[in-house]
């Protein structure tokens, strides 16, 4: 009899220094199951014409949500495209040149001024001659090189008419010319683009948790439109204290549980741990549990079933003797 007893006594210390073995292998805290939450916002302010998801929809990167009001977009596009094709224009006039009828008839000119300087400089000639002998006077021997100055005048006039026809814009009056064009068609880009920003696209895949707004209502740039959530990977955020944190290694496995499924345990993968340390948040229930400094380890847990709902109390247990190797 005293011997079952003392065997007794033995069995009864064994298991109490394998639990104590055991509560120093765990670390147990609680947390809320959370996610990560896209809101999408409107680029451009205008009318909601569709909002195309309702609440529960899984969308893809790239899916349609929602398209705002273009109209009067369109007809401003309309008016820089007008501008891009004034500008192409006037740049093909600067690069080509004159017409062939205006460059013909300076060329006529030019040939006009030329035959008039020839006629000038013999008479000039003659009267020079004539004028050593006597045989004209000095009134007359003086409007002869008069003529000569006026036809030497009119031959360069017109030389200078033909060589600005024939190139009819400056290298700086071309390149002030391509410079405007480059301004329409960068304008007419922008709009093209502000349009492309009135149909609203899903940057990310995931679950429409919440709509901000429904078709008829006028938004701004920036509001808020849809709310997706990516509910296939939750999280819940625990807080350790220095002496735990120790022991906690980034990329272990954990284990959370919630009540709502008492009897299943979801397996979890720590993905983050705060360099730094804060005060423990006001959820938590103790007032002297508030006052603790301690560490945020976030958990991460696959949730390709969706039965982790964001918002659900749940219980992490960190296992780090060594079965969490």
């Amino acid at each position: 009899m005293r011997a079952r007893i003392i065997v007794l006594c033995l069995a009864v210390l064994g298991g109490l220094s394998c639990a104590g073995n055991g509560a120093k292998d765990v670390i147990s805290a609680s947390g809320t199951i959370e996610t990560v939450e896209v809101h999408v916002a409107s680029k451009v302010a205008g009318e909601l014409l569709e909002l195309a998801v309702e609440e529960g929809t899984r969308v893809e990167p790239g899916d349609k949500l929602a398209v705002v009001d273009h109209a009067t977009l369109d007809i401003q596009l309309r008016q820089a495209e007008a501008g891009v094709r004034l500008a192409e224009a006037q740049l093909a006039l600067q690069v080509k040149g004159a017409r062939s009828e205006d460059i013909r008839q300076a060329e006529a000119a030019h040939k006009q001024a030329e035959a008039v300087l020839t006629v000038a400089e013999d008479d000039t000639r003659r009267m020079r001659v004539l004028a050593k002998t006597g045989s004209v006077t000095t009134k007359q021997a003086e409007d002869a090189e008069a003529r000569l100055t006026v036809a030497t005048a009119q031959r360069n006039a017109a030389a200078e008419a033909l060589k600005k026809v024939r190139t009819l814009a400056r290298p700086e009056e071309i390149q002030a010319a391509e410079a405007r064009l480059a301004q329409a068609v960068a304008a007419a880009d922008l709009l093209k683009k502000t349009i492309a920003d009135c149909t609203i696209l899903a940057p990310a895949g995931g679950i429409v948790t919440h709509k901000a707004v429904e078709p008829g209502e006028l938004v701004v740039q920036g509001a808020t439109l849809v709310t997706l959530a990516e509910l296939d990977s939750v999280y819940v955020m625990i807080y350790v204290t220095e002496k735990e944190l120790g022991r906690v290694r980034l990329g272990g496995p954990a284990e959370v549980k919630i009540d709502s499924f008492p009897d299943k345990v979801f397996e979890g993968k720590i993905t983050y741990i705060s360099s730094q340390a804060e005060f423990t948040p006001k959820n938590i229930q103790t007032k002297e549990d508030r006052v603790k400094l301690v560490f945020g380890v976030k958990v991460e847990i696959e949730n390709r079933e969706g039965l982790l709902k964001p918002g659900l109390p749940a219980d992490a247990v960190i296992r780090v003797g060594p079965e969490a190797k």
